[in-house]
């Protein structure tokens, strides 16, 4: 068996673009995997393209041996836009491997510890502030609406959401997110008054609408810094927090605030690599580990799931994008012991499921682990085809 052609393939996803590679070989079997442009990643699919020249010809099974050779060449220049790179290239060929041998991907490293997978409904009401028309669903205005989508989420039968901060008294309404450089309040990303009392207006919304029982999750993402964050951690005490989620690459600060909070904490999502996890691991700095399976690939996160176990930590996947990446990410949860909960956005595009020939199955919250051979599903290409992207891949 041999590589034939690497593609790239692209399509419009609302307010941002979804993107996927394809590994063909010459006996016609395909490897997807799903990657993500945005959010920092501008020009991933050229380093995709060049890093993927080499692999013409090659067989495309040894994925261990592939993905060790592609490492000691970006040796120089570990992690970012390389390691997003080598991340696409090692899911597809995962998906290919497990179809040859016409198992799930997940059989490769085992087989499931488990078949159903709790989810927590993400970016709860964060998407409706200027999306809602895209998606076809009630717009998110106030606190009254906030109160309402939260008896919605427990309607579906989700038992945890997770949120973000909404700014109700800016005009117009908006997220807080200075972090990305989004809204008012950077560089200096200090954690004001007002900026404490949405938070605390909003996780009181949700808990109204949602009940004592339903898992609320705070992602505060970069937006603070550690004396933000621990005074947001103190505001919300009264809400009994699933997690609060913090963005941070300074291990000791995150212990500090870590050792201050009375929830737990959940970081890391922004992380490449075991070498990058294990001073956060070492230094105690977390409760839950978040772990993005497109920037990482499967068998890394893996591994960096078996370094957090040794240290007594359950892990999560990071996972706001499209179906195959949904997918991509059950297939970790299936496998890895040390499973905590799985993200899903369940606000997005109305043609979603169309570009996947299996969408994900959601049954009272949970996610049904497929067992078809790979991820489960193909990319639906006419349905690609039919929403073009908004920004060029030339």
């Amino acid at each position: 068996m041999k590589i034939v052609k690497i593609e790239d393939l692209h399509c419009d996803a609302g307010w941002r673009d979804f993107s996927f590679l394809k590994i063909t070989t010459d006996d016609g079997l395909v490897g997807w995997s799903e990657y993500n442009e945005g959010y920092g990643s501008a020009g991933l699919t050229a380093v995709i393209r060049r890093m993927g020249q080499d692999l013409i010809g090659q067989d495309p099974r040894p994925i261990e041996r592939i993905m060790s050779r592609i490492y000691a060449i970006t040796r120089q220049a570990p992690g970012g836009m390389n390691q997003q790179a080598m991340a696409a290239i090692e899911n597809a060929l995962l998906d290919v491997k497990a179809k040859a041998l016409g198992i799930p991907v997940y059989e490769l490293f085992g087989g499931p510890v488990r078949d159903r997978l709790p989810l927590y409904w993400s970016h709860c009401g964060s998407y409706r502030f200027r999306n809602a028309d895209v998606m076809k669903v009630d717009p998110v205005r106030s606190f009254d609406d906030v109160v309402k989508l939260g008896k919605h989420v427990k309607e579906r039968g989700f038992k945890a959401l997770k949120t973000n901060i909404f700014r109700f008294d800016l005009n117009p309404p908006n997220m807080h997110q200075p972090g990305f450089g989004r809204t008012i309040g950077g560089p200096e990303l200090n954690a004001d008054g007002a900026t404490l009392a949405a938070i605390s207006d909003g996780l009181a919304a949700f808990r109204q609408g949602a009940g004592p029982d339903m898992g609320i999750l705070l992602d505060t993402n970069f937006n603070f810094k550690t004396e933000g964050y621990i005074k947001v951690a103190r505001t919300c005490e009264p809400y009994n927090l699933f997690w609060l989620e913090i963005d941070s690459y300074d291990p000791e600060g995150l212990r500090l605030i870590r050792d201050r909070a009375s929830m737990p904490i959940a970081s890391c999502e922004s992380l490449f690599g075991r070498r990058q996890f294990r001073p956060f691991f070492e230094n105690r700095s977390i409760d839950v580990s978040i772990i993005d399976v497109p920037w990482n690939g499967l068998m890394e996160s893996l591994k960096v799931a078996a370094m957090a176990e040794a240290y007594e930590i359950n892990c999560a996947p990071h996972n706001f994008y499209g179906h195959m990446s949904t997918l991509m990410s059950a297939h970790l949860c299936a496998a890895m012991p040390n499973f905590r909960i799985m993200e899903i956005d369940i606000d997005d595009v109305p043609w979603k499921d169309d570009l996947v020939t299996h969408p994900p199955v959601i049954q009272n919250g949970e996610l049904i682990v497929p067992t078809r051979p790979g991820w489960g599903a193909d990319i639906n290409e006419e349905a690609v085809r039919a929403h073009p992207p908004k920004n060029p891949h030339p």
